[in-house]
């Protein structure tokens, strides 16, 4: 992996985890059904108005099938999964179990047969999750029927984002990440449309729930899907995944700045080992690559010359 690549998960990493805190904004207000509807429909909006800005067009009918199916993995169910665990969980405990969806993503890459299961990337699963519970550090949460629920809903959604991690790398190779990412939303959009109308009646229209949902459709969901998507045209899928073991530190960091989550030195040391975790399953090692930078370029051996030349 390139630096670039690193680069652009930590990005993604920051961006996602921003949601969480928003989620817990949004979900009170609009419902777990009708917030996703929402955040599909604008993001199918955004890209759209991207894809006509860059003159690419909607992908074939052929391909409707297949993008509906990973919208129903990669977007639809983890919506309404987090949106729901979002009403009970905070923020921080929410992004913490979104960090499972590697682990997922690597043992789908294993049975799929598209990416081999390493011991390298074993290691950096167990490392992540290791790091993620010390980095966050929440404390004992009442372990009442609702929140066993909401733990298991967020874990499902991290599921269905590593399994749909598969089909995402496959989508890249034969479809434009713009139009495809669009496409993934507005089936989102139409799929939800029924159920999310029952749900408009208990809808609140306050200013702080607007403005939280219309980040999450418009950024979160719409313009860093599609740079994922770029990404994974050139990454595997389970590195590309990998930027979910970072998303807890900025969960709750911004859990902290906006919902008053706690934050102590204490979780510096998950900050590690999250590192490590991204390390192994990723196979980039910041560490060398910033070695190797600083060391001479070694010059280039002359072409068509013998070395008696």
């Amino acid at each position: 992996m390139q630096p670039r690549h690193f680069a652009q998960l930590v990005f993604l990493s920051a961006v996602w985890g921003g949601s969480f805190p928003l989620i817990r904004i949004a979900a009170p207000a609009f419902g777990p059904l009708v917030m996703a509807c929402l955040r599909c429909a604008l993001a199918a909006v955004v890209l759209a108005v991207l894809m006509r800005a860059t003159r690419q067009a909607w992908p074939a009918r052929a391909h409707w099938i297949s993008l509906t199916v990973l919208s129903l993995l990669t977007v639809v169910t983890p919506f309404v999964l987090f949106n729901w665990a979002g009403l009970v969980l905070p923020a921080g405990y929410s992004a913490v179990l979104n960090a499972t969806a590697p682990l997922f993503g690597v043992l789908a890459g294993a049975l799929f047969k598209e990416e081999r299961l390493t011991l390298r990337k074993l290691l950096g699963c167990a490392a992540g999750v290791g790091g993620v519970a010390l980095l966050v550090r929440l404390g004992p949460v009442q372990p009442d029927a609702r929140v066993v629920l909401a733990v298991l809903a967020c874990v499902a959604a991290s599921a269905s984002y590593g399994f749909g991690a598969i089909l995402m790398k496959r989508a890249t190779l034969v479809l434009q990440p713009l139009p495809a990412s669009a496409a993934v939303h507005a089936a989102g959009a139409l799929v939800l449309l029924l159920p999310a109308g029952a749900g408009l009646p208990a809808v609140q229209l306050r200013p702080e729930a607007l403005l939280a949902i219309a980040v999450l459709g418009m950024v979160t969901s719409g313009f860093m899907y599609w740079i994922s998507m770029r990404l994974m045209r050139e990454i595997s899928a389970s590195a590309a995944t990998s930027s979910a073991f970072m998303i807890p530190m900025f969960g709750v960091t911004w859990g902290g700045l906006f919902l008053g989550e706690p934050f102590t030195p204490g979780m510096l040391p998950g900050v590690v080992l999250v590192l490590v975790a991204c390390a192994f399953v990723t196979g980039f090692n910041p560490l060398w690559w910033l070695v190797a930078s600083r060391q001479p370029e070694k010059p280039a051996a002359r072409k068509g010359l013998s070395p008696g030349e």
